[in-house]
């Protein structure tokens, strides 16, 4: 593993200081050039909390990942550049489902002069590090909101042309075998959303493009639009131009997904 072949996978070619600049630089380039994906869960690839195989993925196949993929080799690339990483558990969605949700997401708190969440493995939302303080700022085309709840917890929100989207998080090191678990759950349960759906994302500049199943989304700041693949060399066709993933393979994919669309969408479109 060479932090030198990391940042350059991620395009960075500044001066590397542990410092609040060099964080929010870092993770602008980390989440504009990796994209969040779960073809690894979709094609029933295990995929591994180990370290050294996310770096492989991630780095030397240059392929993108979840949370735990992203945000562990982002928390180890800023450790090795001197920053004070800690990795926290939280639970996407559980202000509606409660605490059975913890450990489904991964993501981390930076401690500076202050501590700041850093995430790059939500799906592109957050285009910087947020100060652990309750507020709102907008990260174009989402508006994003941190607000202090019950219980010593941080309820992260983004919203763009739809329904808020959340997790909830404490600032306490993770438990990591509750991270462990929830991992190999979302990769095997059939009632996993990552085990029924391909889901594909990715932040440029102001402009977020997200592929679920068929439904290639494009979203700015002023509005957004929708394509619906039609054929398993479009899904191809999509993930390398649009994404930057040469995989082949997804083409065979492409029976399933049609099956997933129908029983969402029926005959209508989207």
């Amino acid at each position: 593993m060479n932090i030198d072949h990391y940042l350059h996978r991620i395009g960075f070619r500044e001066a590397c200081l542990p410092d609040l600049a060099t964080l929010r630089a870092l993770h602008r380039a980390h989440s504009e050039a990796v994209p969040f994906e779960n073809l690894d869960v979709q094609l029933r690839r295990p995929v591994s909390l180990d370290l050294p195989a996310i770096y492989d993925k991630l780095v030397l196949q240059r392929r993108g990942g979840w949370c735990y993929e992203q945000n562990g080799l982002f928390g180890w690339a800023l450790t090795q550049l001197g920053f004070d990483v800690v990795r926290l558990s939280a639970g996407v969605m559980r202000e509606a489902m409660g605490d059975i949700q913890l450990g489904g997401h991964l993501c981390l708190l930076v401690r500076l002069e202050q501590p700041w969440l850093a995430d790059v493995g939500f799906g592109g939302s957050l285009a910087g590090p947020l100060l652990l303080h309750a507020g709102s700022r907008l990260d174009a085309p989402y508006r994003i909101d941190l607000v202090e709840i019950e219980h010593g917890y941080w309820r992260f929100l983004e919203q763009a042309h739809g329904e808020p989207f959340s997790f909830d998080f404490r600032a306490v090191p993770a438990d990591e075998a509750l991270l462990a678990s929830k991992c190999d759950w979302q990769q095997t349960n059939p009632a996993s959303p990552f085990v029924q759906n391909l889901v594909v994302q990715r932040r440029r500049g102001d402009t977020h493009m997200g592929l679920r199943g068929r439904v290639l989304t494009r979203m700015n700041a002023g509005s957004g639009d929708k394509t619906v693949l039609s054929s398993a060399e479009e899904l191809v066709e999509c993930l390398r131009v649009k994404f930057d993933l040469d995989v082949p393979e997804a083409a065979s994919l492409w029976p399933a997904i049609c099956v997933r669309h129908e029983t969402l969408f029926g005959q209508s479109s989207v």
